[in-house]
């Protein structure tokens, strides 16, 4: 493989055949390969992990969301299947009924396999589309096309609803990444997470595909569509506890620890705190995300809902909504770990990071008490936070500056 790609350098080096094309080329030689290019002089830093590797590291990280995405999908999914096929009493209840056979939600292979039907077309759509859209601009701009945008195709569709149009994953996808990134220069000049920007697109948007309280709905079987879920919804726990507050969550049949495993409905990978944690201590233990402000996140949204759950309001019953709660419904943990420590939108400075984690942790729970229409609340509380992250390090940065000055002074 190596002598095949230095073959080939010289097509796609300067004044060769293809040089237009040599971002491609450097795209596969410095992802199978470590870059050769090295710094030899100040000012820059010398270290044994290039971008590429640090990158990976976040995507062995996302593995568990990933093999869960696929088990919990397939296991909703049956489970609406078997319900269907109980309730129905003619020839869609017996075509239900033998579907039960291939996908019996007791059987694990059986949950992966459906859940993998499900995540497979939408990150393909999520890659390819994105992915155009990179290596576009790499070419135009004549740059190396960066392996940020794997890691924020991954995160894309784990956010997304698993019945959610191809369509509409192209059009965020491609939204998030020449709005959210490329216009301001690409990866590391972007100062919004672009995976939440196309989410966030999605979200106004078409609010009623992104809003978790239909997880399935599908055309009906009569009228000749192929879906195997014949119109079957149910609001997500979340959602519940908007309009009933814990009393409709715990009589809905959740527990707590269905939530912490992920066995709920939800998007694709935002339903596991456990996976998500199993990924924090990863990213943590390589010093890849920066545990202060996983640390500020989840203080942020203790010490709010603990205000909260003191004062109360008969008008917001998810006042009532315990911190351990919050930790485990919706998409908070997911967030907390994967998109608030993104290194090019979060704050830099170590003071600053805590501000910075502990303002996602006020605005989540703040949004999703407050204001019903936003069920979820970390997607937007993390853009907010992005747009005042530049703010807050400045801050940080002058207050030290001061300080200095006052003691040498």
């Amino acid at each position: 493989m190596r002598r095949l790609l230095e073959s080939m350098k010289p097509l796609f080096s300067q004044g060769g055949r293809f040089e237009k094309y040599h971002a491609l080329y450097e795209m596969v030689d410095t992802f199978l390969y470590t870059p050769a290019d090295s710094t030899r002089t100040a000012p820059h830093v010398r270290d044994a992990i290039d971008l590429k590797r640090l990158m990976s590291y976040v995507v062995i990280a996302l593995i568990p969301c990933i093999l869960w995405s696929w088990f919990n999908t397939g296991y909703q999914a049956n489970l609406a299947i078997q319900e269907l096929a109980l309730i129905k009493d003619d020839w869609r209840g017996a075509l239900l009924q033998g579907l039960r056979i291939g996908f019996a939600p007791d059987s694990i292979l059986a949950n992966m396999a459906h859940g993998f039907l499900h995540f497979l077309p939408i990150y393909l759509t999520t890659l390819i589309v994105g992915g155009v859209w990179e290596v576009l601009f790499a070419i135009v701009r004549k740059h190396e096309i960066n392996e940020g945008f794997l890691v924020t195709s991954m995160l894309f569709a784990l956010t997304l609803p698993p019945d959610m149009p191809l369509w509409m994953v192209a059009l965020g996808i491609s939204f998030g990444v020449v709005i959210g990134k490329e216009i301001f220069g690409g990866t590391g000049k972007n100062f919004l997470n672009p995976a939440l920007v196309g989410r966030a697109f999605l979200f106004f948007a078409y609010p009623a595909e992104m809003s978790g309280d239909q997880v399935w709905v599908a055309a009906d079987i009569s009228s000749g569509a192929t879906s195997l879920v014949d119109g079957y919804s149910g609001a997500t726990p979340l959602g519940m506890g908007v309009t009933g507050g814990m009393d409709a969550i715990v009589s809905g049949g959740y527990t707590w620890w269905d939530a912490f495993i992920g066995l709920i409905p939800g998007s694709l990978g935002e339903t596991s705190t456990l996976a998500c944690l199993i990924g924090a201590a990863f990213l943590i233990y390589t010093k890849v995300a920066s545990w202060r402000i996983i640390l500020g996140v989840f203080l942020g949204m203790v010490g709010t809902t603990l205000l909260f759950n003191a004062f109360g309001s008969e008008t917001h019953p998810l006042t009532e909504m315990p911190w351990y709660w919050h930790l485990v419904l919706g998409g908070f943990a997911f967030g907390m770990v994967f998109m608030a420590t993104d290194p090019v939108s979060a704050a830099m400075t170590t003071a600053g990071r805590w501000v910075y984690g502990i303002l996602i942790g006020f605005m989540t729970v703040l949004i999703r008490v407050i204001n019903p229409a936003f069920p979820e609340g970390i997607m937007l509380a993390i853009l907010f936070a992005n747009i005042f992250a530049p703010l807050i390090d400045y801050v940080v940065i002058q207050i030290n500056i001061r300080r200095r000055l006052r003691r040498h002074g």
